[in-house]
Parts: structure tokens; sequence; C-alpha cells
């Protein structure tokens, strides 16, 4: 697989960005390697459905699906990735906290050959990332830490949202939480599948959400994260 060229299936879960959706949908059409943007709107309620319609009716590489009812990012992204056919598939906000130029960071070991699954690391390295909430930042670190006793692995950052898999191995694993509780339940997968998985982590930059800018995620789902990485590591094997 070459870098240049169409590979990637970029999966975005949306609900309620009409502010920024257009955006982002725009800067990953930009990339090179995007063969098809997989959106899947969790029943939106303010208009970002209508203005998705209206992009994706210009956009052939586009494939636009809907939840009639809300069900959280966790099912919204099982959706898109039962649906994608590309090589590599990459989970893509639909805020602007995740820059898709660093798509190649992504995709450079597996491409290469070195991995099967890349998380991109707010806390790795030195890229840019907006000073925001200490506490979120706590809670991040203890989540990562707790998955890490739980997995064996090494990662700096497991809640990151800036995620690459190759399209064999995602569509392998079943998954079943439907909010934010999937960042722990897929690295606890990842972690034990057979045969063994090659991950790696690179340092991306971060451009942090406020809650006035719309930021959604918060305390409770830390306490289901938590409670994520004992089910899944050690209750439901």
């Amino acid at each position: 697989m070459e870098p240049n060229r169409p590979c990637l299936s970029v999966i975005m879960p949306v609900y309620n960005e009409a502010a920024t959706v257009s955006e982002i949908i725009r800067r990953v059409l930009e990339q090179s390697p995007v063969q098809e943007l997989i959106i899947v709107n969790d029943c939106s309620s303010d208009n970002t459905l209508e203005v998705l319609r209206k992009i994706a009716a210009a956009e052939s590489r586009i494939r636009l699906f809907s939840h009639e009812v809300n069900l959280g990012k966790g099912a919204a992204l099982r959706t898109g990735f039962k649906e994608a056919r590309a090589d590599v598939v990459l989970v893509q906000d639909a805020d602007l906290e995740y820059d898709p130029s660093e798509y190649g960071k992504l995709l450079r070991p597996i491409l290469s050959g070195q991995a099967d699954v890349v998380y991109g690391s707010r806390f790795l390295g030195s890229d840019a990332h907006r000073v925001l909430y200490y506490w979120h930042s706590v809670g991040n670190c203890v989540l990562t830490q707790l998955s890490n006793m739980a997995t064996n692995l090494s990662l700096t950052d497991m809640e990151t949202g800036f995620k690459a898999f190759r399209r064999e191995v995602i569509q392998q694993i079943k998954l079943v939480e439907n909010r934010f509780g999937f960042e722990p339940e897929v690295t606890a997968k990842l972690a034990r599948h057979t045969p063994r998985l090659r991950i790696y982590e690179v340092a991306v930059s971060y451009y942090g959400r406020t809650y006035e800018d719309g930021k959604k995620i918060g305390w409770k789902d830390g306490i289901r994260a938590l409670v994520a990485i004992v089910k899944y590591n050690f209750f439901s094997r």
C-alpha cells in the first residue's frame, strides 16, 4: 500500500455538530489517502443532518448513515466499521480537536507493514496541544494507567479519539459499548486478540474544546470508562 493512493476509510460519528461539521469534512476530504468518508449521524437534534445531506449530495466519497435514535459514539462507530471498505480504517471526531493533516502519522506504521493498530497520543512528544482542564488530564492519565495495568500495554493515551486500524482487524472484533466506553473496550479486546496485534503510538497535536465550544464528555463518562476497564479485562472474555 502506498501512502499517496486512496487506502483509507474515515469513520466520523456526528452528534449536534452543525457548527463544525462542514469544516472538518472539508479538511478530511483534502487528504489524498481518503478513499471514503463514512459519516454516522447519531440522531442529532439540531440541523446537523440537513447540513450533512447537502454536503453528501455533492461529494461521491461521502457515505452518510443516520440513527433514528441517539445511541452514542460507540454505536455510531460500530455502524461505520461494518460499512468500511478501504484497507485502513481511521476514527475522526466531527469537532476540530484532531487534525486530518496528520493522517500520515497514523498511517505510516500500518502502510509500512509494522503495525496493525495505531493510537494517536496527545501526551507523547511535543506536538501542539491546547492547554485546558487539569482534572480532565488527570482523569485521562489515571484511566490510561489502569487500562495499561489490566492489558499489559504501555500506552500513554488510551482515551484518544484518533485511532487507525487495519480493516480486517477492527471488523473482526465484536464491540458492544454504545457510548464513551468504546475506548477501554476496544483497547482491552485489541490487547488480547489472537494472534497478538502490533499496536503502535504516534504523537499528534490536539486542539481541545471547552464546554462552551460544545465539548460533551463529562465525569459520568469517566466512571463508565472505569467500569469498562474492569468489565472487558476481567469479566467479559
